[in-house]
């Protein structure tokens, strides 16, 4: 239950800072940081890759390479999917994407746990965690030197900009115009390694849970184990700034290790002291993440391209829905933010009957 509602709470914030009512009047907490740092939004989409990394471990059913290679082909074609809708406007569809990384990710770590082994007896403890400890290392080491040490065609040194990393570099040369923006990409086929790194992570911490020791002790261990790797990645910043966009080597540790002790104190608060009463919508909302992923997407793009009549001009739905419903009640800020909120108790609505239902879209 502690990982369905560290999941669930997980997209409940992707929800709210994906879908404000006016992108002008945001909280600074509810944005991106503009490049180099990290605000609370930064923390979601490598929260999620810690989750999945964790379920892989957690999973009763260890898939074998068929499966695997089956779900993450389902992640990576539903992501282009969802960046098709409503143009298919393939000459400039965004190739990477949220869902397509975590397919990849979801892959690799996959694949690396059946390497590892996944059995909980105390002996393979430290096999396990000398072979995805090891793999994490070198995939954030490696990425670290690449983007530091790798000499451009003249000679010279890339940098750590938008478009002069040598990430953005490889985008363009292999995607083209298939990217976010006209020359760099948030999830370019470079960053995904140390991605893969969260990921890792998070399958170490799922093995941790799985060992045979009391409920209080797993949760400190996380929260202790958590707190160690964000100190080393806050270190690792003065060097090597903390950057999602670029998902930088010291960004990857500090948010895997908060997603750490965040689960870690999930699991003392839900598993071993029983706290549950607060933790119903969460599981609601955690045990259908990848519909609630769907259908938000759906939802937003839905509204900006149903167009209605204003004045001489067009405006979406949404705008019309914002200026009506919410402008004339609240500050420009509160308004903004209630509108996200009301999107996200439309979707905690659809998913409270689906999970009355038992109907759970999985990949």
């Amino acid at each position: 239950m502690a990982l369905d509602v560290f999941r669930g709470a997980t997209m409940a914030a992707m929800v709210i800072v994906n879908n404000p009512g006016d992108w002008g009047n945001v909280y600074a907490p509810l944005l991106h940081a503009e490049w180099h740092g990290c605000t609370p939004t930064d923390l979601i989409f490598p929260f999620f890759l810690f989750i999945v990394g964790v379920s892989i471990t957690l999973s009763r059913k260890h898939g074998r390479f068929p499966a695997i290679l089956t779900r993450a082909l389902k992640l990576v074609g539903l992501g282009l999917l969802l960046a098709a809708i409503p143009y298919f406007n393939f000459e400039r569809l965004r190739y990477p994407g949220v869902l397509q990384r975590i397919g990849i990710c979801y892959f690799v770590a996959a694949m690396a746990w059946q390497w590892a082994g996944h059995s909980t007896a105390p002996g393979r403890l430290r096999m396990v965690v000398a072979r995805i400890g090891g793999l994490a290392a070198v995939l954030l080491v490696g990425y670290w030197l690449i983007l530091l040490l790798v000499p451009g065609a003249t000679g010279e040194r890339y940098d750590l900009t938008p478009e002069g990393n040598v990430g953005a570099v490889l985008d363009r040369a292999v995607m083209g115009g298939h990217l976010w923006k006209p020359r760099w990409d948030p999830e370019g086929l470079l960053s995904t390694l140390p991605a893969i790194g969260t990921t890792l992570v998070g399958v170490l911490a799922g093995y941790w849970i799985g060992q045979r020791r009391s409920v209080a002790s797993r949760a400190g261990g996380l929260v202790l184990g958590g707190v160690v790797l964000a100190a080393l990645g806050l270190l690792w910043s003065l060097v090597f700034p903390l950057n999602k966009p670029i998902w930088t080597s010291s960004y990857a540790i500090y948010t895997a290790g908060l997603g750490a002790a965040a689960l870690g104190a999930s699991l003392w608060l839900i598993d071993a002291r029983g706290w549950r009463w607060w933790t119903f919508p969460f599981v609601v909302l955690g045990t259908n993440a990848i519909a609630l992923f769907v259908l938000s997407a759906l939802v937003a793009k839905t509204l900006a391209y149903i167009k209605l009549p204003h004045g001489d001009a067009l405006v979406s739905l949404k705008a019309v829905i914002y200026q009506n419903a919410f402008v004339p009640f609240a500050s420009p800020r509160n308004a903004s933010l209630l509108f996200a909120v009301a999107n996200l108790v439309v979707l905690y609505f659809v998913l409270w009957l689906m999970y009355r239902r038992r109907i759970f879209l999985k990949v």
